[in-house]
């Protein structure tokens, strides 16, 4: 089954409206922090789980010299530790310190608290179905996304050649 252009479209146009409220309610809610948005969204896939800092430029779209300088940011506010990697000695794993665990759980309890408070006209049904929805559209873009940058696999016989 296919989407419609103008069903595309106007779904383009949602999530970048999205994106635009998103950004103006984090702005709103990062003033006086010492970490801005850029540095929570690193912090949040650090938080997941110890990883290569290759590996978490690519699942958050940026090179390898930007995540570098959030790390390194993030490290010095205590909140990242790095260790080099066992498999690989050129590599770093990097991961939450003690303090950057605390630092991310209370950056989500206030993200959580802030939402509350603005979907207060919603119910309960709205969110589980609005939850679903956004998963399965970013489920949707990542598998997308992993086949596009994987290129066309190719296999050539002999006869081929």
């Amino acid at each position: 089954m296919s989407v419609a252009p103008n069903t595309a479209a106007n779904l383009v146009y949602q999530i970048f409206d999205l994106q635009r409220a998103v950004r103006c309610v984090a702005a709103i809610n990062i003033r006086g922090q010492d970490t801005g948005v850029a540095l929570q969204g690193v912090l949040r896939f650090v938080g997941e789980g110890e990883s290569r800092a290759t590996h978490l430029a690519e699942r958050l779209g940026v090179s390898a010299p930007v995540l570098s300088r959030h790390i390194a940011e993030l490290e010095e506010l205590g909140l990242v530790v790095r260790r080099p990697d066992p498999e690989d000695g050129r590599a770093q794993l990097i991961a939450l310190s003690a303090s950057g665990v605390e630092k991310l759980r209370s950056i989500e309890d206030q993200r959580t608290s802030a939402l509350q408070g603005l979907l207060q006209d919603w119910t309960e049904s709205d969110a589980e179905e609005t939850a679903r929805t956004l998963k399965k559209l970013a489920e949707s873009l990542r598998t997308t996304a992993r086949a596009k940058t994987a290129g066309p696999t190719t296999t050539t016989t002999v006869a081929e050649e």
